[in-house]
């Protein structure tokens, strides 16, 4: 367990090797990188039952984490090398012919802590529903949790993956939408309308809680409140409002930095914003 602070300054940390990842090879998405970067640090080091140094696929007897929307693979990879499943060196090889730090998570490359390929949106609400079986099936009362996107909620294998899990009642299930209200596109709403989000995975039989993801004690809170929760005979989707690109002032605000790389200057500003806590790779 560690403190608020102490998970706010590795979520500040986790934000600098975003920017200078993304710098660095002039790719990747930044935005919702940035804004999940709260969550993922109190999932990883404050919540989840995990054990880095001796990953598996299966992962028994832990709790398993799928990222859906793997586009922001900046803060998946810095989370998992600040929490040890591999070297924080390593991130400096992102993007990189050869590196096993894909543009979206692989598994061809056996990087520890990646268990599925994900990046084709829709598909890791699925896979989280089959984990969350398997672990019923095998005895093994750890918990499964998934990330997903908000305009990946406009794919139709969510919906189907929706259905069932409240039909099944899949109550080791946590889900997770980033509700930025952004997408490559521009606005979610001006995209495809997502409506009344939280009434529709409601009425497909979820308990649904709101909360802001960008305020680490609030999101410590409600993390230990789905876990409290869990094994209810419902699954459990946790709607977390963020902003994309928190923490630099002019990614925030906008659909714009989704997938943009900063420029020299831009990363000097960003980092100026984000003060070394815990060390550069």
């Amino acid at each position: 367990m560690r403190d608020i602070q102490q998970l706010e300054n590795l979520a500040t940390q986790i934000r600098r090797d975003i920017v200078r990842m993304v710098h660095a090879c002039q790719s990747g998405h930044p935005g919702g990188s940035l804004g999940c970067a709260d969550f993922l640090t109190a999932l990883y080091f404050n919540q989840m039952k995990v054990n880095p140094t001796a990953f598996s696929m299966d992962g028994k007897g832990e709790d398993l984490f799928f990222l859906s929307n793997g586009h922001i693979s900046p803060v998946f990879y810095s989370v998992l090398a600040r929490r040890g499943y591999f070297e924080v060196k390593e991130l400096a090889t992102f993007r990189r012919i050869h590196s096993r730090l894909q543009g979206h998570p692989a598994t061809l490359e056996k990087l520890p802590g990646i268990r599925v390929a994900s990046g084709s949106l829709g598909q890791g609400l699925s896979v989280a529903i089959g984990a969350a079986q398997a672990k019923k099936l095998n005895g093994d009362d750890r918990l499964v949790y998934v990330l997903m996107g908000d305009g990946e909620q406009q794919e139709g294998q969510i919906w189907e993956a929706a259905l069932y899990a409240g039909a099944k009642k899949i109550d080791n299930l946590i889900a997770v939408i980033d509700y930025n209200g952004k997408q490559i596109d521009g606005p979610v709403d001006q995209v495809v309308s997502l409506g009344d989000l939280q009434a529709k995975y409601e009425s497909f039989g979820w308990k649904v809680t709101r909360f802001n993801g960008n305020n680490m004690a609030e999101v410590v809170k409600t993390l230990d409140i789905a876990l409290q929760q869990a094994n209810q005979q419902i699954p459990q989707l946790l709607l977390m409002e963020t902003e994309m690109g928190q923490g630099v002032d002019f990614m925030m605000g906008t659909h714009k930095w989704h997938g943009v790389a900063p420029n020299d200057e831009q990363l000097e500003k960003a980092l100026a914003q984000l003060p070394e806590t815990i060390g550069d790779y």
